[in-house]
């Protein structure tokens, strides 16, 4: 028997899962490294300045795959529960 049904593939959906875990790893190498991991982030949004984020564990550049419009929205997609 075939399944008419169309299965739905959300790419934003994905996108933000893939930010929000990316963000969870920064902050635990933020952390592992002594930092305020909230300060540091907010700094790098606030300013564009990758060096905000430790180098340690490719944390500056896993986050840099992503615009700081992405990480905002992800971030306030999270908080709202979307």
């Amino acid at each position: 028997m075939v399944d008419n049904n169309t299965t739905i593939f959300n790419v934003s959906a994905l996108r933000q899962e893939l930010i929000m875990m990316t963000l969870n790893e920064v902050v635990k190498s933020l952390e592992r490294s002594g930092y305020n991991a909230t300060n540091q982030l907010v700094g790098y949004i606030l300013t564009d300045d990758l060096s905000y984020i430790t180098s340690k564990e490719g944390a500056r550049k896993n986050l840099s795959k992503f615009s700081r419009e992405e990480l905002l929205m992800a971030i306030i997609n999270g908080y709202l529960g979307r």
